[in-house]
């Protein structure tokens, strides 16, 4: 059995799973968005599926941004409040055991690599398009997080290959004007057509109106796809994966998965392009199935026997 958390901006799930993959025991809280209350919801998560299930051992928790491996701090998390915190540590301290923490769509990229949308796949990279985005990568099953922490962190390079009227780009929470992350998340579709439209819709108000023919609508729908798969074809030039693998709010959108594969083709630099572009299988719950996985089983089953 492996324990995992997700920590994700709106909510906190920490989840007890089997060998096999299947869920054992998982609870979910929103997360209160103040560092202390998190950690000691993250506490209170681990000690009710660890009461359900009679398991203990080490936890693994996926969470925005990552740990710099300079000053062993958060940082780059959109999460602000978590940037320069000693969250690994304090999370150790807290719960009396040992924690690994690893970026959430690496989480990602492993639960799916290993037996999700990407399985049998050699190079899996995955993408997170929810509040913000993500990516992150895994070769053979295993995380590629490179030499500084920071491999698949495509949300802040620039959109590629920008229209006039997409230069230099929105202010992004960065620092940095025009990253990805402005453009395609919810966040940035909701952005793009208020200031277009005039309208204040949400994205999923945004993906009904233009299920339901409005025009302006399905170009804010069509201009985020756009984006979304020339965002890919960087990927693509760079690292060839053989599947792309799409999580979080606006992976339920059906319509990117026939749109996405013409739009990758075009900017692509290949004469023929045959990658995978699919949902996520696990869904909202790869995150915590991911975070689990950091842990082989080997070190999980040897503290669980030596827990008290």
């Amino acid at each position: 059995m492996r324990i995992g958390v997700d920590f994700g901006g709106t909510k906190i799930e920490a989840a007890v799973v089997g060998d096999d993959g299947a869920f054992l025991a998982r609870r979910r809280e929103p997360n209160p968005g103040d560092y202390d209350s998190a950690i000691r919801t993250v506490a209170r998560l681990i000690a009710a599926v660890e009461a359900e299930t009679g398991a203990s051992g080490p936890v693994g928790v996926a969470a925005p941004g990552s740990v710099s491996p300079t000053s062993g701090l958060m940082r780059n998390a959109n999460s602000t409040w978590l940037n320069g915190r000693a969250f690994p540590q304090d999370l150790e301290r807290a719960l009396n055991r040992p924690v690994r923490l690893a970026n959430d769509a690496n989480c990602l990229a492993l639960s799916e690599a290993v037996d999700g949308a990407g399985a049998g796949k050699n190079v899996v990279f995955a993408v997170i398009v929810g509040t913000g985005c993500g990516g992150g990568v895994a070769v053979d099953g295993a995380i590629v997080e490179g030499a500084n922490g920071v491999a698949g962190e495509w949300g802040h390079t620039s959109l590629p290959w920008p229209s006039a009227a997409e230069a230099p780009g929105p202010a992004c929470w960065c620092g940095l004007h025009g990253c990805l992350e402005t453009w395609v998340s919810g966040t940035g579709l909701r952005r793009d057509h208020l200031q277009r439209t005039g309208q204040a819709l949400t994205g999923e108000e945004i993906v009904a109106a233009a299920r339901a023919g409005e025009a302006a609508a399905r170009l804010s729908l069509d201009l985020c796809a756009d984006r979304l798969g020339r965002a890919i074809a960087m990927v693509v030039n760079l690292i060839d994966p053989d599947a792309f693998v799409i999580g979080g709010g606006l992976s339920n959108v059906g319509e990117l998965y026939a749109a996405l594969p013409p739009i990758v083709e075009r900017y692509a630099f290949t004469d023929a392009w045959k990658g995978v572009i699919a949902p996520a299988r696990w869904g909202d719950s790869s995150g915590v199935r991911g975070a689990a996985r950091l842990w082989p089983l080997a070190s999980a089953s040897s503290h669980q026997e030596t827990a008290p």
